[in-house]
């Protein structure tokens, strides 16, 4: 269950509903919010979504990412791939090799160019490193790019597009202050890095490649984002737009299926044994047909009808009884079973017939 609050007439009401689906636009976790506990709550619940529950823990941490992006490096080899150098410190403490300068230093898990410095010298990463020791995270470092623009290559469904974007406020971080943005032609090399990172985790439908085009003419891949990617240029309505379409199409499919499964373990829908016809009520004593009699013994006859006698409720017919021969539902197994029981008994009655017959 999902408690939202909501505001009517300015006064702050809470409702609380069942989701049958989800989809994360946001960050789970970022510079000041920390939505995990959400993420597994919704996760315990068996609640689809887009994109996967799975998927989205495994990108709550970048270098986590980072480590996958490596591997797919190696897959494809440095020119396929060029993904940008980074070095990994636990903690502040491990922050003693210095690197080669200038070099970026990210601190933690945040977006939106939040917990990144430019660091030009050592004196200057000391101090940083005296940050990062506060801040009790992790932290990265890159090589500084000296970058012509950024490039952002995203995959909705079976959807591509690409743009660069270039800074014009003078700031390095391309996604901060103003910046210029252009849509650009989707060719095979890109198409090939964002279809090997919507392979991660079990498969992302939403995914986004982050790249810089350096002044050398070089590429540089810094990071990937999944369905909590930023939305550019003038394409935002129509990739709303198709994220929706992908949200019911999901939906379609998941959500129809989890429906029938609760009715079913609910009894909502029976199955097709829960649907078979009961079996017909037992004729009365009199109707069963006397037994022939055997030779040497004297036949044996059924009790005499009780008038007004019923059948106590909840219990069956005696064995035997014809009610029983043939009722529907009735196992061949326990009707074998009868025949054999029936055949022991007339044998059983012409071996006492031969033994005291004369007598």
């Amino acid at each position: 269950m999902v408690d939202i609050q909501v505001m009517r007439n300015g006064t702050r009401v809470v409702r609380s509903f069942k989701p049958d689906f989800v989809l994360v636009r946001q960050h789970v976790r970022d510079a000041s919010e920390d939505w995990r506990n959400l993420i597994m709550g919704f996760h315990y619940g068996g609640i689809p979504s887009i994109n996967s529950f799975h998927s989205i823990y495994n990108f709550q941490d970048k270098p986590w990412v980072m480590s996958q992006l490596i591997q797919l490096q190696k897959k494809l080899g440095p020119e396929n791939f060029p993904l940008i150098e980074q070095a990994y410190y636990p903690n502040h403490k491990e922050m003693l090799v210095t690197p080669k300068f200038p070099v970026v230093v990210k601190i933690g898990h945040a977006h939106s160019g939040m917990g990144k410095v430019k660091v030009d010298n050592h004196h200057a990463f000391q101090d940083i490193a005296s940050v990062v020791a506060v801040t009790k995270s992790y932290a990265t470092t890159e090589p500084y790019i000296d970058c012509k623009y950024d490039l952002h290559v995203q995959k909705i469904g079976n959807n591509y597009k690409a743009f660069i974007r270039k800074s014009i406020s003078g700031n390095w971080k391309a996604n901060t202050g103003s910046a210029m943005l252009e849509q650009v032609q989707m060719n095979e090399r890109y198409k090939m890095w964002v279809d090997e990172c919507s392979q991660l985790f079990g498969g992302l439908d939403i995914v986004a490649v982050e790249a810089l085009q350096g002044k050398d003419g070089r590429e540089y891949i810094i990071e990937v984002n999944d369905s909590s990617m930023a939305l550019l240029g003038e394409t935002q309505e129509e990739d709303r737009r198709l994220i929706s379409e992908m949200v019911l199409q999901k939906m379609q499919v998941l959500c129809k299926a989890n429906t029938m499964s609760q009715a079913v373990s609910s009894g909502t829908i029976q199955s097709a044994a829960d649907s078979t016809p009961p079996p017909p009520p037992p004729r009365p004593a009199s109707s069963r047909p006397p037994p022939q009699p055997e030779s040497g013994g004297p036949p044996s006859q059924p009790p005499p009808p009780v008038p007004g006698r019923q059948m106590p409720p909840g219990q069956g017919p005696p064995p035997g009884h014809p009610s029983q021969q043939g009722a529907p539902g009735q196992a061949p197994v326990a009707q074998m079973g009868q025949s054999q029981d029936e055949d022991t008994m007339q044998n059983l009655r012409k071996t006492f017939a031969g033994i005291f017959g004369d007598m």
